[in-house]
């Protein structure tokens, strides 16, 4: 029997989201029909609580549509994206974080854009949080980080933190891999000379468990990321300065 044609791959990358992850994915599953044909690749980012086994005892549709990655040791949100997208069957990728936050019902806008006539020069859509469920100091620290970012790297958005995404897999693949690339999506597609959507997004509260990043965390990383992104777009305008080279195969 010849393989189902997968034309979108949903991608999760999750640490001990067992208390989550059950009704993520009845979410998702709940969206077969409105969204291309997809499948699902949770990558289990070295959890100890069963947060795999919770995910495939929880999957309603074609056991195949969903697979589970489990990395041995912790490598971090963005190891775990790679992974998954590297992974991936269908063109066209999309991510949400695996505590239940980005609800699965704005995926299908997500989608969108890249799926409409005349969008082949779209590379990437980036949702942006509206009215975020966070902590006060949670959400003052991330409006600073992305207004230094924005001035800095000059990317258009005003939110790159949000884990909804959706992408063409085979440009993404060709981003320059580091960690923490996953809050510089934007100002990396744009370096290789694609067109950046984007859509504004819902957010919520976190269902179960507890956040594995810390205000003072993300800034010692920030720093280092932003001077980081900003050599690689320097470098990159030096060498291929005109953005129609980039090429959107």
């Amino acid at each position: 029997m010849a393989e189902t044609t997968i034309d979108l791959s949903v991608v999760i990358p999750m640490k001990n989201e067992a208390g989550n992850i059950a009704g993520l994915l009845a979410e998702i599953a709940a969206l077969d029909g409105t969204l291309p044909h997809f499948e699902v690749i949770v990558v289990d980012d070295g959890s100890t609580d069963g947060t795999g086994a919770a995910g495939r005892a929880a999957w309603t549709l074609a056991p195949d549509r969903l697979r589970v990655i489990r990395h041995p040791t912790s490598g971090g949100q963005s190891a775990a994206v790679h992974t998954g997208v590297l992974a991936a069957r269908g063109a066209l990728c999309c991510t949400l974080d695996g505590d239940g936050q980005n609800p699965p019902s704005e995926l299908p806008g997500l989608v969108a854009p890249l799926l409409a006539p005349g969008a082949e020069a779209v590379g990437l859509v980036a949702g942006q949080r509206v009215a975020r469920q966070d902590t006060l100091s949670k959400r003052l620290a991330s409006r600073f980080a992305n207004r230094l970012r924005a001035w800095l790297l000059k990317d258009g958005t005003r939110d790159t933190g949000c884990g909804l995404k959706a992408f063409r897999r085979a440009a993404f693949l060709r981003l320059p891999y580091f960690d923490h690339m996953h809050r510089y999506l934007p100002a990396l597609f744009k370096r290789d000379g694609w067109q950046v959507a984007l859509v504004d997004v819902s957010h919520r509260e976190r269902g179960a468990g507890r956040s594995k990043y810390t205000n003072f965390g993300r800034a010692m990383v920030g720093i280092y990321d932003l001077i980081g992104v900003a050599w690689l777009i320097k470098r990159r305008k030096k060498a291929r300065p005109d953005p129609e080279e980039a090429g959107h195969g």
